[in-house]
């Protein structure tokens, strides 16, 4: 972690994939190019510099952070280093959880995956043969 941004340039994408907002440094750049990473209120491209002080303004799905760059790095380290780069707003952190309520608080459907049971598979295939004698 390097708190001096005058000796090395520090790009958006690996500053954010450094700071553990994004699993991959692709995805980061991805997500800068959609349009869900804005810095100071404004749109860029992932190869913007970043500087402490900087405002950014990050959406994944649903969620949004609103953040403040308190150091700079390049390297993806621990997940307690990484929260040393950032500080999240408090109206951020009370809309992220507002909103995290909400959505835990919407019924779930039952999604069921894999192969369909004994029963299921003779109602598939009864629903089948009766729309073939039609």
């Amino acid at each position: 972690m390097q708190s001096d941004d005058s000796i090395e340039k520090f790009r958006i994408d690996k500053w954010l994939f450094a700071a553990r907002f994004f699993k991959t440094r692709s995805l980061a750049a991805e997500a800068v190019e959609r349009g869900r990473v804005s810095l100071n209120d404004q749109r860029v491209k992932p190869a913007k510099t970043v500087a402490v002080g900087d405002m950014l303004t990050i959406r994944i799905g649903s969620v949004q952070y609103v953040i403040e760059v308190l150091a700079l790095s390049n390297k993806r380290g621990s997940a307690p280093q990484a929260q040393q780069l950032y500080r999240e707003t408090d109206e951020s952190k009370t809309q992220r959880e507002s909103m995290i309520a909400r959505l835990k608080a919407q019924p779930q459907a039952l999604l069921t995956r894999g192969r369909p049971t004994k029963r299921n598979r003779r109602k598939i295939e009864q629903f089948i043969s009766d729309r073939d004698e039609y």
